[in-house]
């Protein structure tokens, strides 16, 4: 058997020298370093979902008219289908994945809407808890008529309940009944 693998093996010249890093775009996503190597011109949406398979940001449009496709860059919610991966490069980018603790621990604002059942269907909850936690760090006790500023649509009527999540968060109240 021995010799039956030496033979089927390429003769080494006893160095082995490692490819040269690809260039690319660094990311900085959740916290973890990525560096994409495909299309700089890719919007930031696909490349999250297609490569990282980071599903919770929505396709909401080819403009992100709807809000289901936020993600926080540089601490501020913008439409990710709206930026390139070149343009992200060096900001700092959470998902609604990235706002849990590492240890599994919910932000306030996911427990608030679960605590509110400000749930719906879901497609547009990720978008939603983006753009609350976006508003609350501008505003700690935002007005209802800051809250209807925000870019979200629900079509399952969820628009009273999220206004209420919004406001326990604001109140401290997240995770208590």
């Amino acid at each position: 058997m021995a010799l039956a693998q030496a033979q089927a093996l390429p003769a080494t010249t006893g160095t082995i020298v490692p490819d040269k890093i690809r260039d690319g775009i660094d990311l900085l996503i959740n916290g973890e370093n990525y560096r994409h190597t495909g299309d700089p011109q890719m919007p930031l949406l696909w490349y999250l979902r297609d490569v990282l398979r980071l599903t919770g940001t929505k396709y909401g449009g080819d403009h992100g008219e709807n809000g289901a496709d936020l993600i926080l860059l540089k601490g501020k919610a913008t439409s990710a289908i709206s930026v390139t991966v070149a343009k992200a490069s060096g900001m700092d980018i959470v998902t609604i994945e990235g706002l849990a603790a590492n240890d599994g621990t919910l932000h306030p604002m996911q427990q608030a809407f679960i605590d509110e059942d400000a749930i719906g269907c879901g497609y547009c909850t990720p978008g939603w808890i983006i753009a609350s936690v976006d508003l609350l760090k501008r505003k700690k006790q935002p007005s209802d008529d800051d809250i209807d500023t925000l870019p979200n649509v629900c079509r399952c009527g969820c628009q009273t309940r999220v206004r209420r999540a919004i406001k326990r968060v604001a109140a401290g109240k997240a995770g208590l009944p």
